[in-house]
């Protein structure tokens, strides 16, 4: 596929993202999909794999976390693709908010999303995962 193909995929993928919509999401994304969000002691790091995986990524975020995303920037080379982007909320266990400035690297084949690889600040997103000694704030 081209570039720009590549490009309005990721943004679509994106857009599905803000609408909350699961059944657009599985379409554009392989069936294989690995999703890799590092970090520890916070809800959503670790590896999804495939359709059930991102379907058990996308319920721990709704049940852990209010987000708003906000891709800034789309820079592609063949079948990769760079997002940079913003996101803020808060962990629903602690009531505590989070920045964070991230960038995705994608990889698109066959015009679906087969890989996505986060980059994103994990200890603003420890931190307002962690409970105070007296619990939620």
């Amino acid at each position: 596929m081209s570039i720009e193909k590549n490009i309005q995929t990721v943004k679509d993928f994106f857009a599905a993202i803000g609408r909350g919509d699961k059944e657009a999401l599985l379409a554009l994304v392989a069936e294989d999909i690995e999703w890799i969000i590092p970090g520890k002691d916070w809800p959503l790091a670790g590896t999804y794999r495939g359709h059930a995986g991102l379907s058990d990524l996308l319920e721990t975020a709704s049940r852990s976390m209010e987000t708003s995303t906000e891709p800034r920037e789309f820079v592609a080379q063949g079948d990769r693709v760079l997002v940079v982007g913003f996101a803020s909320g808060k962990v629903k266990a602690t009531n505590k908010p989070f920045e964070d400035d991230w960038i995705f690297a994608i990889t698109v084949r066959d015009g679906r999303l087969s890989s996505i690889r986060e980059y994103i600040d994990t200890q603003a997103l420890a931190r307002a995962a962690q409970m105070d000694a007296s619990g939620p704030v």
